[in-house]
């Protein structure tokens, strides 16, 4: 019996399509654990213990650990529940999902960037729950870079 390769090759790029955004939607999920572990700290008027290092407190009790009275790490949850979102939605083939993925990983990355230019040289100081958080950033923008071309095009529809 032949097989028709059409099928085969759309099967295939659709299995890859939901391992690529299987795997953002769990860094997604690793993110937003971290961010609501801050957040909720920073709720209670509590510090993060980051091993005996006092720059953890330096950067997590600074002026620019808000925005308008809202802690950096709630917004970083929601961030991170909004790409978890998309990434679930474009895995299940919702075309605008895969746009907004995109574009939320993309502001993820520049927040991410001015964040770290703010610890380096304001602070003086670097968090490691706030360097972890960088780090999946950095994945999760690796992965949109280095989308395979089947599902760049996809998303461009």
């Amino acid at each position: 019996m032949k097989r028709d390769r059409n099928v085969e090759s759309t099967t295939n790029r659709s299995r890859g399509e939901i391992i690529f955004y299987s795997a953002a939607a769990l860094i997604a999920l690793v993110g937003l654990t971290e961010a609501t572990y801050l957040t909720v700290l920073f709720l209670n008027g509590e510090t993060a213990v980051c091993g005996g290092s006092a720059d953890c407190f330096k950067v997590l009790g600074s002026s620019y650990a808000k925005v308008g009275g809202i802690p950096v790490a709630g917004l970083g949850a929601l961030a991170y529940f909004s790409v978890f979102t998309f990434a679930i939605f474009a895995a299940f083939d919702y075309r605008q999902a895969r746009k907004f993925f995109s574009w939320a990983v993309i502001t993820m990355f520049a927040v991410t960037l001015w964040l770290l230019f703010v610890q380096a040289f304001r602070l003086h100081a670097f968090c490691r729950y706030c360097l972890f958080s960088a780090a999946l950033v950095f994945l999760l923008m690796g992965l949109v870079v280095a989308r395979p071309p089947s599902i760049q095009r996809s998303s461009n529809s």
